[in-house]
């Protein structure tokens, strides 16, 4: 089984081609991932002030992931690939790698947004957080911004 987490970027989507080349050439399934995650509100740089987590309807944003997810899905097994979608809640990088443990993947595969800086340093790297603590095969696709090829 391979795994596609997708945030609903282009960047994120990028990843499904490369997915379903391996997936078709090796009879794998793909497993399309979405993690909703809590809203977190961060002070302005600069500021001193509490981080605040904000909730958000849950069973909304899972029903419109649930969508997303199915689209992309049926674009794939039209291609004759076997295709599962699933929606979890929490933070990504850790649900992430539960689900992989608990579902016994092989292969995950997914892009990164390049993030740098202090960007980086505010919101963290899923793909960085990923690498380190899988305990499988990571096929990590660098975006560079700007360009999708």
């Amino acid at each position: 089984k391979i795994l596609v987490p997708l945030d609903e970027s282009e960047i994120a989507e990028t990843a499904l081609q490369h997915a379903a080349a391996i997936a078709e050439a090796f009879k794998s399934e793909l497993v399309l991932l979405s993690v909703i995650e809590p809203v977190t509100i961060l002070p302005e740089p600069g500021v001193v002030g509490p981080v605040l987590t904000v909730s958000v309807d849950v069973e909304t944003e899972m029903k419109h992931a649930k969508s997303y997810l199915s689209k992309h899905a049926s674009k794939l097994r039209e291609q004759g690939i076997k295709v599962r979608t699933e929606v979890v809640e929490g933070m990504p990088a850790g649900q992430i790698c539960q689900y992989v443990q608990e579902k016994n993947i092989e292969l995950i595969v997914m892009t990164t947004h390049g993030r740098s800086g202090l960007s980086r340093l505010v919101y963290g790297s899923v793909a960085e957080n990923i690498l380190r603590n899988a305990k499988i095969p990571v096929l990590l696709i660098r975006i560079h911004r700007g360009s999708q090829s």
